[in-house]
């Protein structure tokens, strides 16, 4: 288990990260969602033991995760938002160097190195020069990197960056695989829809301080305030957007186009249901009527306020 326990960091009068609490289980993958300068690569830094913490802990499976604590780091796989790659360095020799790193033993490296290979789908590029990849291919060879220790928790910070939309999906069906497998996987993005295909934890910060933290469907029903209904009817838009007008728990109606309208509702799924009896009462033709399912970036404009460190 991952825990993480009043974590701050401060440079001077600067608070990057302040106070920041979560846990986190095996398998379970975390969108860390902030905008540029929330504090999300500040804070991944501390979990990869690159940055001393100024207040607070945090621990894996009880060990401190401490810049003292060298061994903990063997449990650890960061991959940062950049990162480089050695010249004239072929693909197995970059991943075979990481492993003599870790401490793998040479008997397992080529087991290892072939295993990770195949996970990433990397290895028709085994003897390729590593500088001759594709962004994309970089990308999953610098997560392979990550992998070659078998850590217990994984630090992706913006993993997409830069990626086509081809490889984007390769790379969620990947982080997706993770947490099949058992690991800790914590993905930073300021990018929201690549992080709630595969995300099962979400958290959202803001000026260093965790603004919301919890499963995605519990964060989302949590901080709706309103429901959006989409109504659609045949004829008489128009005459329809206007009845809702003044309704008891109606509001922000809108309409779409020549047959469909939208508007918020705060009442109960019986005022639902009663809203949607006097609508066909005053003979309007309801064609379908649904609520929208609300989705992270409703949340996460609902939660923020666009401040930035």
């Amino acid at each position: 288990m991952l825990s993480v326990k009043g974590l701050k960091k401060q440079y001077g009068q600067f608070q990057a990260v302040d106070d920041v609490n979560f846990e986190l289980h095996p398998g379970e993958i975390m969108g860390f969602i902030g905008s540029n300068g929330a504090g999300k690569t500040t804070t991944i830094k501390m979990l990869a033991t690159l940055l001393e913490p100024t207040q607070g802990s945090a621990t894996l499976d009880g060990i401190p995760l401490d810049p003292n604590q060298i061994q903990v780091r063997k449990q650890i796989g960061y991959m940062p938002d950049f990162f480089g790659l050695y010249e004239d360095i072929r693909v197995w020799e970059y991943l075979d160097m990481f492993a003599t790193l870790y401490g793998v033993p040479y008997s397992e490296r080529q087991t290892v190195i072939g295993e990770v290979l195949e996970l990433t789908d990397l290895t028709f590029k085994r003897d390729a020069m590593a500088q001759s990849l594709s962004r994309g291919m970089q990308q999953r060879l610098c997560l392979a990197r990550c992998l070659v220790h078998d850590p217990k928790l994984l630090l992706l910070d913006e993993p997409a960056s830069g990626l086509d939309p081809r490889a984007r999906a390769e790379l969620k069906k990947l982080i997706t695989q993770l947490g099949e497998m058992g690991k800790i996987v914590i993905v930073s993005s300021h990018i929201l829809p690549e992080l709630a295909d595969f995300s099962t934890v979400v958290g959202i910060i803001e000026k260093g301080q965790m603004l919301a933290f919890g499963k995605v469907n519990d964060v989302v029903r949590g901080l709706e305030v309103q429901k959006m209904i989409s109504v659609h009817v045949l004829e008489r838009a128009n005459e329809a957007s206007m009845f809702l007008h003044g309704k008891d728990h109606v509001s922000e109606t809108s309409l779409v186009g020549n047959e469909q309208l939208r508007f918020g509702f705060t009442g109960t799924p019986q005022d639902q249901a009663e809203l949607l009896r006097a609508m066909v009462s005053a003979g309007f033709q309801v064609m379908e009527y649904r609520e929208e399912t609300a989705n992270l970036e409703d949340v996460f404009m609902k939660v923020t306020k666009g401040a930035l460190n």
